[in-house]
């Protein structure tokens, strides 16, 4: 099978849990302490191959939300799937992803994703037990701790996620 595949892919969860960070690690494989708040939406691109075919991933880095009302699910149409991120110092933003999940779900369907716990190099401040990650495995979720600032788990979660939609 040859070809190009262009797939959009939002980037959703609540805010600071590292979106940008993620979005940045994966493109350019930089990471940067300063923080800067996505206004609206930051739009990246990144082709990989999946079985001798292009995959160009268009990355919409969306604002995160903590009131989830709020999010435009305006930005998800034309997903073809998405990358939830929470931050695995902050339980909250576990309970904000699983809210974006059921609004996305609701609205678009059942598409594709995959749950970022990012953060994970802050190992003195990780507040999500094992057992809870794997609850979220058990459920069928693809669930993996990630850091944006090692790039622990980052390529893998895309290329995941890319693979899933290739198919």
């Amino acid at each position: 099978m040859s070809g190009t595949l262009q797939k959009k892919i939002c980037m959703i969860g609540a805010f600071s849990v590292g979106k940008t960070s993620l979005v940045k690690r994966y493109v350019q494989s930089v990471f940067s302490e300063t923080y800067l708040t996505t206004v609206g939406v930051k739009i990246d691109k990144k082709a990989l191959d999946v079985s001798g075919r292009t995959v160009n991933l268009i990355l919409w880095d969306v604002a995160g939300e903590d009131d989830i009302s709020s999010l435009r699910m305006s930005y998800l149409r034309g997903a073809a799937g998405y990358v939830l991120v929470a931050d695995g110092t902050r339980p909250s933003t576990v309970d904000v992803a699983l809210s974006l999940r059921e609004r996305v779900t609701t609205e678009y369907g059942p598409l594709p994703f995959v749950l970022l716990l990012n953060k994970y190099d802050l190992t003195d401040q990780w507040e999500i037990s094992d057992a809870a990650l794997a609850g979220l495995r058990d459920s069928g979720w693809w669930a993996r701790p990630t850091s944006a600032r090692t790039g622990e788990g980052v390529e893998e979660a895309f290329r995941h996620l890319a693979v899933s939609l290739a198919s």
